[in-house]
């Protein structure tokens, strides 16, 4: 029975002031970010205190914001020895040519492909960018033997490092919500961490965007 550690990357500048930040632009944390990155590899630490691990692998999508986030996370675990693993799949959505735009801006700018893409994000694209399947079906590929090493030890944990549609789609997928409503029915906030333990017979939903200022002070 091991549990995976789904954390979004902490604060940006661009989280910060609601531009989309997808795979075009390669932001570090603010100092904000830093701070929150730190605060939630303390909670992490404490979640597992009480969940018995032998072993923990760790893995980060290669953006600077995510590389940044595991190395504050994992050093508050106490391990500065462990390196991510990184994978170009677990980067966040391409926004296309809404990459640096503002959700109002992308309204004014296609009126009628933002409403689609609202309304169903997981099969609607962004200009020349990406649809939410598109997301899932590289990230989700990646998740799953990490998963299945999970449901086959008792004493295991896996830390992952992602974005922010990735978060949403596991979460969507894992709760048996519809996958396009997986913008509006799953929060994944910067810096927070979600929960899943996985058995041989199914998984467990245990946390869901846990902020760890809620669990630090």
């Amino acid at each position: 029975m091991g549990s995976l550690f789904l954390v979004r990357h902490a604060t940006t500048q661009a989280s910060e002031g609601g531009v989309n930040l997808g795979q075009r632009t390669d932001a570090p944390l603010v100092d904000a970010g830093r701070a929150l990155a730190a605060r939630a590899g303390a909670a992490i630490a404490a979640e597992l205190q009480a969940m018995p691990h032998a072993e923990l692998r760790a893995l980060s999508s290669p953006a600077l914001r995510c590389r940044e986030t595991a190395r504050h996370v994992l050093d508050a675990l106490g391990r500065p020895d462990l390196e991510p693993s990184l994978d170009d799949a677990l980067r966040e959505i391409d926004y296309g040519e809404w990459e640096g735009l503002t959700a109002d801006e992308c309204r004014r700018r296609d009126p009628d492909l933002r409403a689609r893409w609202e309304a169903d994000p997981f099969v609607t694209r962004t200009p020349g960018g990406e649809a939410g399947s598109d997301v899932a079906a590289r990230a989700l590929a990646v998740l799953s033997p990490v998963e299945a090493w999970l449901s086959a030890r008792r004493e295991a944990a896996a830390l992952v490092v992602s974005h922010n549609h990735v978060v949403r789609l596991r979460l969507t997928a894992a709760l048996g919500l519809p996958m396009g409503d997986y913008r509006r029915r799953i929060q994944a906030d910067p810096g927070a961490y979600s929960i899943l333990t996985f058995r041989p017979d199914g998984l467990a939903v245990r946390r869901v965007n846990v902020l760890p200022a809620a669990i630090v002070q």
